[in-house]
């Protein structure tokens, strides 16, 4: 399935269907659905992503395997910090925070530590791959 949007939607709905978990390549991946507010458009965005665990917060890195550009979802959560976050079964509001300096490298290497994958996509890029703890609402 080479159409990004399609391949999302697949992986989207089987998490969703159980509880979190998926087959394929991202089978053994801890996942979570960030759903965002687009940022030009308004509308909701469901978002597949990896995951890490800071403490309470989630932590994901808009990497886009190392694309020179941010990927949209990023350019959401920056508009629009106020989220929803869907982990296994659980469904809650969250509030996205763009981490900065040594707080960013430390979630950063954190969570290339468990996903070499992103150490992989920042080498290949000349961008520095924002990183963003999500926050439970209280």
């Amino acid at each position: 399935m080479s159409d990004p949007d399609a391949f999302n939607q697949k992986l989207i709905e089987e998490f969703r269907a159980n509880g979190g978990k998926v087959s394929g390549m991202f089978e053994n991946t801890q996942l979570l659905i960030l759903t965002t507010t687009g940022a030009k458009s308004g509308k909701p965005r469901a978002h597949p992503l990896a995951y890490s665990k800071d403490g309470d917060r989630f932590v994901v890195i808009a990497s886009k395997g190392g694309a020179p550009t941010n990927p949209n979802w990023y350019h959401n959560v920056v508009a629009h910090p106020d989220v929803t976050v869907e982990v296994g079964n659980e469904k809650f509001p969250a509030k996205a925070i763009v981490t900065e300096g040594e707080e960013r490298q430390r979630l950063f290497d954190n969570q290339a530590a468990i996903m070499p994958g992103f150490a992989d996509y920042q080498r290949n890029t000349t961008r520095v791959l924002p990183v963003i703890a999500l926050k439970r609402a209280s």
